[in-house]
């Protein structure tokens, strides 16, 4: 297994350290969170350039990695509802966004067709991550839950103009017209 693939694999691993260190109540257990979120999310930046620059990219890394990152940063955001730091509707619309693209991603591989990633739906698992981390900060009271709010309301507005732009290519590509999207 490649270190890439490692470093992905690390990363959905991190998931329950992070709701745990959300859930359990300790001196500081927002900030540990965060930190543990901010460290795992950075490996997604690492792992990528790791795989081409090594040429050794991987099918079970191109499956893994978005699994991994929609693992990690939609378990924080849940968590923080918890927290008082996010309300349910917002992640709730965030999480339709992912099943519903996550389904047309499936749909598109059952008839040979590879969906990639495009550079609106990387920039808006940047803006979820950041917003994740920025409401483990409010979780952690570095600042009001009013700045986290605004940080996910940016992420959820990227996240659905994401997924349009993938619906708006999806009848081609299921049709079979293009190779990928």
């Amino acid at each position: 297994m490649s270190l890439a693939d490692q470093l992905t694999i690390g990363r959905a691993v991190s998931v329950p350290v992070v709701v745990t260190l959300f859930a359990v109540s300790f001196t500081h257990h927002n900030y540990w969170a965060t930190a543990v979120f901010i460290v795992a999310m950075t490996t997604d930046w690492f792992d990528g350039r790791i795989a081409r620059r090594s040429g050794r990219s991987s099918s079970l890394g191109s499956l893994l990695d978005p699994v991994a990152d929609k693992l990690l940063v939609l378990s924080t955001t849940i968590v923080l509802i918890d927290q008082g730091v996010f309300p349910a509707w917002m992640v709730a619309a965030i999480v339709a966004r992912e099943l519903l693209i996550s389904g047309l991603r499936q749909a598109a591989i059952e008839r040979g067709v590879v969906i990639a990633a495009r550079d609106l739906g990387k920039l808006k698992t940047w803006s979820q991550a950041i917003a994740a981390a920025v409401g483990g900060f409010a979780a952690a009271g570095a600042w009001g839950d009013r700045v986290a709010w605004w940080a996910l309301l940016v992420a959820l507005v990227l996240t659905w103009v994401s997924g349009l732009d993938y619906a708006r290519a999806a009848p081609s590509l299921l049709r079979g017209r293009g190779a990928t999207v």
